[in-house]
């Protein structure tokens, strides 16, 4: 991973469950300004659901974006539950997501920008296949 000061950092995440909740994991991609590569993750995280492989994914990325001192984010999932909740659309009705989106704020706070953007699986493939390879690894 690159150790250096980028000022912005676009970042792709996905989480997959298998079996809803079943064995589960979660792939991020980040990429700098200039779109080069700086890190793909794809990592099992135990029994979860997708909703919470979801925000996981997000968390790793976000604490990753944090070690390269990067003050700006643009993130990019492909769960529209995850953007509207985050944008204040929707509230967070599941409790045991609650304990998460408290800490994708507390994250979101040591930004100095960061914006949430639902995009289309298609546009989220690299993200959702380490996802999916994690969850069969695990």
């Amino acid at each position: 991973m690159r150790k250096e000061n980028l000022s912005k950092v676009f970042i792709y995440t996905d989480g997959a469950s298998l079996g809803n909740p079943g064995r589960a994991g979660i792939g991020v991609i980040i990429y700098s300004s200039d779109k080069s590569l700086i890190k793909k993750v794809g990592k099992f995280i135990g029994t979860a659901t997708n909703n919470v492989a979801e925000y996981v994914a997000l968390i790793y990325g976000l604490q990753e974006a944090l070690g390269l001192n990067v003050r700006e984010v643009e993130c990019f999932l492909d769960s529209e539950l995850l953007v509207r909740q985050l944008k204040g659309v929707y509230k967070v009705r599941d409790s045991k997501l609650v304990l998460f989106y408290n800490q994708v704020k507390h994250l979101q706070s040591l930004f100095k920008k960061i914006d949430f953007h639902h995009i289309g699986r298609e546009k989220n493939s690299q993200a959702d296949k380490l996802a999916k390879e994690a969850a069969k690894r695990g």
